[in-house]
């Protein structure tokens, strides 16, 4: 949530942390796209007028970025003008709402925004279940236990079958901008994942990244 009256964030903290909602604030638009690569959230709600950058500037940032491509984007600003809507939208948003809005409707509005997210990652790896609620990766019958990066490396790769992620969008999605790691972090994470899974599903691109690859015949682990 990005808004540069506090006294907005609190109320709406307040609201939707009673949700059971976690709450990331931030009081303009460059913050914002600072906090949403480190914390990678599930919907991102901005103002419209803020400091250093507008929330517009924001998302058509935001929507640059390949990790927020279908990340639920939401306006919520006073600027109530058919123009500023039209903006907004254009801009990259799914929503605009005008303020006021009462908090019951904007917690009725998230809940159903975040209905829209599937419980888990699509069945486009033909078996291999990945479980965002329950930090579970499944073959089968078979759990598989990675740690939070290499399950957040996993994900990321498995949420776009084929594209080849570059490394440095690899380390800006899994471990922000605040933290120096190298390339040979990666390389590890992903030997890691291919030794748990033992499956042949992660594609090195040499001297760019890696893709998620898997064929049906892989699915089963005898």
């Amino acid at each position: 949530m990005a808004d540069d009256e506090p006294s907005i964030l609190e109320i709406i903290k307040f609201n939707l942390g009673k949700e059971g909602y976690e709450i990331f604030e931030a009081s303009n638009g460059l913050e914002a796209i600072e906090l949403a690569t480190k914390c990678n959230p599930d919907l991102i709600i901005l103002d419209m007028m803020m400091p250093k950058m507008t929330g517009k500037e924001a998302c058509e940032a935001l929507r640059k970025l390949p990790q927020f491509s279908d990340t639920i984007i939401v306006f919520l600003t006073a600027m109530s003008s058919e123009q500023s809507e039209i903006d907004g939208l254009v801009s990259g948003a799914d929503d605009y709402i005008t303020k006021p809005v009462s908090p019951k409707v904007l917690t009725t509005k998230v809940n159903a925004w975040l209905r829209r997210l599937p419980k888990s990652l699509p069945d486009t790896s033909k078996g291999l279940e990945i479980d965002r609620e329950r930090f579970l990766v499944r073959i089968g019958e078979q759990e598989i236990i990675l740690a939070k990066k290499e399950f957040e490396l996993l994900a990321l790769l498995v949420s776009k079958p084929g594209k080849v992620f570059l490394r440095n969008e690899i380390l800006s999605s899994i471990w922000g901008t605040d933290v120096i790691v190298g390339d040979r972090t990666i390389d590890v994470h992903i030997r890691k994942i291919r030794q748990k899974l033992n499956l042949d599903c992660i594609t090195t691109v040499k001297g760019v990244g890696y893709k998620f690859e898997m064929q049906e015949k892989q699915a089963t682990i005898h």
